[in-house]
Parts: structure tokens; C-alpha cells; sequence
């Protein structure tokens, strides 16, 4: 599966040194669940330096998540999404071609996207400009993100590349000038506390489970969940299906919706990582809750919660709705 939201898209710590930074917050007894404290309950309030450790780590990785955001690969530079059909695709300003982007840095045919057996190869018209890695290109074939780190096109401030997501093939267009990237406006967050950070229990499907998750597009994929962590709020515990999104990964991904969504937070939910459980317990920080891709732009491909992830809980913790979301996300 495609990562929809890479450790660089989101600005998350690595995991190493998110782990390390947050060990403090967790003392021995939590860990080991203090008397007459349920497993994976939420641990007691912690004293004010625990706290302001947990300020300062969540403090380093909003600045971390700001600067992934802004940068040229952020979300908010997305300018355009199309989908390829087998055969020839041309791509350019002109309203003529199959592909239009209306942008003054792109030619008026840039090109075509030749797609056969589930290949894309480009093929530049002479004269317009199109790039790869600051060489001009005639024709090139083309890795979607899909098989790794995609072949980048480049047209003045223009970068676009190949994804795929359920076996569709489509072409991501980037524009470092975007006026969403250009005129961002920031991110809110509920105050940190240390009464969302909780001791979790990992409950580990022996064998694995396949889940069904639909994006926001309505494209359908099966996902590997190792396990579900499960955590006690409010005199009940409950419980999130996690997602091994690569083999080698040293994360879980979760999708979740909760009371807040739709009000002060995105109406399709939030996301969230986990470090991947070694044993029985998982830290699960829902301060690090963070909005989807499609919270900011409209050309993101946001895999939506499954109907287990929806708590009927408010999580008053984490990244609230953006105020400069898109007309339709409003």
C-alpha cells in the first residue's frame, strides 16, 4: 500500500527519538499498571514536570509537523489530482488535451502519459520544458509512489509524479506558488494534557486481520491490522484497530473518528501513530491526533475510519479543524 501520510508528510518524530523523549512520562508503575488500576487504563495525572515534558514533546513536534507542511513537498502545495486511463493521456495547459491544468507554468501540451500494463511512461512535447532531476526530458518512464519514492516532473513551479491508490493510476500535481501553501493561516490545537496520554493495551490478532478501508474518493483497499489497542476513558474501555501500513515499519497508523469530528474537529476524522508494540503495552498520545491531508487541500486521497473506529467519545486532544479548509470541507 501507498503511505498516505509518510513520516515526512506529517512531521512525526522518529520513532527512536519520539520514544526516548517521551519515556519520562511514563514511570515504572504505569507501566506495569498501578494497584488496583485496570491494564491499559489512564494513568493518574502525572506532576507538573511530567507535564511540561509532555509540553515540550508535543511542542517539537507541532514545529515539526508546521515545517513538513510548508515545505515543497507538504500537502499544501497540491494543485491538481487526474486519473489515467490506458493509452495516451496528454497533459497541458490547453483546454484540448485530456489532462487540463490551468497554470501558467505548464505548457500548452506539456506531454503525454502513455499507460500499458499497468506502466506510465512520459513522453514531452518539444519545447515544453518539462524536467527530471534539472535535465530536459523527451520521453522517460515513470515509478509510482506505490513502488517507492516516484519519478518527479518538473515545469517552472511545477512538480508532478504518478500514485496509486486501490489500482487506480493517477497523476499528483504540485505547485510551490500554491495559494494554500502561499497564504496559510496555522493550526489550533486542544490545550495538551496528560490526561490523554494513556498506558494502552495491545491486543494482537493471532493471525493478522484484514480490514476494509474506503477513502474519501470511495476507492476500496485491504489493510493489514496487527492488533487494536485498547484504553479506559470515562469508566469504559475502548478500542482502535491499528494499520501495519509497510512490512518494516516501526509505527502503527490509526484512523479514528470521535464526538468532536464534524465540530471542532475534521468531519472525516483524525489520524494518529503509535510506536509497534514489542509486547503487551503501547503508549497511545492522542495529543499527536492530527487532521488528514484532505482537512487542507482537495487533491489528497484520505483514507476514512472504519465503522469500529468511531467513538462515540469526545477526544478533546490534538489538532482541531483548519480554519482555512477548503469551501467543501466546511
Amino acid at each position: 500500500m501507498a503511505r498516505h501520510t509518510s513520516r515526512f508528510a506529517h512531521g512525526a518524530l522518529p520513532a527512536a527519538l519520539w520514544l526516548a523523549a517521551c519515556a519520562p512520562l511514563v514511570s515504572s508503575a504505569q507501566a506495569q499498571g498501578a494497584p488496583g488500576q485496570e491494564p491499559g487504563a489512564a494513568a493518574p495525572e502525572p506532576p507538573a514536570r511530567a507535564l511540561a515534558a509532555e509540553r515540550a514533546d508535543i511542542s517539537a513536534w507541532r514545529a515539526q509537523r508546521m515545517s513538513s507542511l510548508t515545505s515543497d513537498s507538504g500537502w499544501l502545495t497540491l494543485a491538481g489530482l487526474f486519473w489515467l486511463k490506458d493509452g495516451d493521456n496528454s497533459f497541458g495547459r490547453s483546454a484540448g488535451n485530456a489532462l487540463v491544468l490551468d497554470n501558467a507554468a505548464l505548457a500548452e501540451t506539456a506531454g503525454t502519459f502513455q499507460v500499458a500494463a499497468h506502466k506510465v511512461r512520459f513522453v514531452a512535447q518539444a519545447g515544453s520544458g518539462v524536467t527530471h532531476a534539472g535535465q530536459a526530458v523527451s520521453a522517460i518512464d515513470l515509478v509510482s509512489d506505490a513502488e517507492g519514492e516516484p519519478t518527479v516532473l518538473a515545469s517552472g513551479t511545477l512538480r508532478f509524479f504518478v500514485i496509486e491508490r486501490a489500482g487506480h493510476l493517477g497523476v499528483r500535481v504540485r505547485d510551490l506558488n500554491n495559494p494554500h501553501r502561499l497564504q496559510f493561516r496555522g493550526l489550533s490545537y486542544f490545550p495538551v494534557s496528560t490526561g490523554w496520554v494513556f498506558n494502552a493495551r495491545f491486543e494482537r490478532y493471532e493471525p493478522a486481520r484484514h480490514i476494509r478501508i474506503v477513502n474519501i474518493l470511495g476507492m476500496e483497499e485491504d489493510q493489514l491490522s496487527p492488533g487494536a489497542v485498547v484504553f479506559e476513558r470515562n469508566g469504559r474501555e475502548w478500542r482502535l484497530d491499528t494499520v501495519l501500513e509497510q512490512p518494516d515499519d516501526k509505527e502503527l497508523f490509526i484512523m479514528f473518528a470521535d464526538g468532536t469530528s464534524g465540530h471542532e474537529t475534521y468531519g472525516a476524522g483524525r489520524f494518529l501513530y503509535i510506536p509497534r508494540p514489542a509486547g503487551e503495552n503501547v503508549r497511545l498520545d492522542f495529543n499527536q491526533a492530527f487532521n488528514p491531508p484532505c482537512a487542507l487541500n482537495d487533491f489528497a486521497t484520505c483514507p476514512l475510519p472504519p465503522p469500529q473506529n468511531r467513538l462515540k467519545l469526545r477526544v478533546e486532544a490534538g489538532e482541531k479543524a483548519y480554519a482555512g479548509a477548503p469551501a467543501h470541507h466546511s
